[in-house]
């Protein structure tokens, strides 16, 4: 079906050229991502540097760090069999959704187009995008916030694999044990700069993961959070309680934050 209706917008496009005698140049790629059969892309200007973003009339398809443009087009074709074309810039609504996203704003857009992938990734990817700016979870909250408790791994090759970086925010996504982790988008020390970028000091996240340290809690609420959680962030010092894990602090008569939902039992690895 889609090939028919590329071969009839190409169609229009010849008839107009014969009526006008000559086109403005790109006019059949006007055509075409009018009708929805070309995706655009553009380079916007991201948390560590410059991004490519794709898109099309579904939404975002596509964002990655500023590097090689033909090798950005041909391998967003080989995975959406989709023609795209760069253009100077993105509509004004969109921009503003995409910017919002990046500075973490709370926003319902942009929309996003994740038709490629398999149902699992895109419940792993949509989850994703509900953890907060500046805050980060482990791999296996994903898989038990998505009911797949046990696929830790397939997890993280999802966000190994995400399309759209940045938009949907896999580098908020880190180890069991509170380490940093890998990260597609250019390695661990990109994703300590994309963290700190949204107020995050990794460095301490990693020393707590050194001590065992998983959750920190308030003598004052009897709350335990994830370290980087907005709640435990408020805790001073003088009321701050630190945690190897759930049942330890169970033991000690705390109770899980409703806010990041820590996990309760022990964690597949990650």
């Amino acid at each position: 079906m889609r090939t028919m209706e590329m071969r009839e917008a190409r169609a229009m496009v010849k008839a107009m050229r014969s009526d006008a005698g000559r086109a403005p140049e790109g006019l059949a790629d006007a055509v075409l991502s009018e009708v929805g059969l070309v995706d655009s892309w553009t380079e916007v200007e991201g948390p560590i540097g410059p991004l490519y973003v794709a898109w099309g009339r579904d939404g975002v398809s596509a964002v990655e760090r500023a590097g090689d443009p033909a090798g950005f087009e041909a391998d967003y074709e080989l995975r959406t069999g989709r023609s795209i074309r760069r253009v100077p810039e993105m509509s004004p609504k969109l921009l503003g959704q995409v910017r919002a996203r990046l500075r973490g704003e709370r926003t319902d857009g942009p929309p996003v187009d994740l038709a490629s992938l398999t149902e699992f990734e895109q419940a792993v990817l949509r989850k994703t995008m509900e953890i907060p700016y500046g805050e980060v979870r482990p791999y296996s909250w994903v898989a038990r916030e998505i009911g797949r408790p046990r696929a830790v791994r397939a997890v993280g090759s999802a966000l190994g694999g995400n399309p759209i970086v940045f938009v949907i925010p896999c580098h908020r996504v880190v180890r069991a044990d509170g380490r940093i982790g890998e990260y597609g988008a250019g390695g661990p020390d990109a994703k300590r700069e994309v963290l700190a970028c949204e107020g995050i000091d990794t460095r301490e996240l990693e020393r707590m993961a050194e001590r065992g340290v998983r959750y920190v809690g308030s003598d004052t609420t009897s709350i335990y959070c994830y370290p980087s959680c907005h709640h435990a962030r408020r805790i001073s010092a003088t009321h701050e309680v630190r945690f190897r894990d759930a049942a330890e602090a169970r033991s000690a008569g705390y109770r899980p934050c409703k806010s990041c939902r820590p996990l309760e039992g022990t964690p597949f690895a990650a």
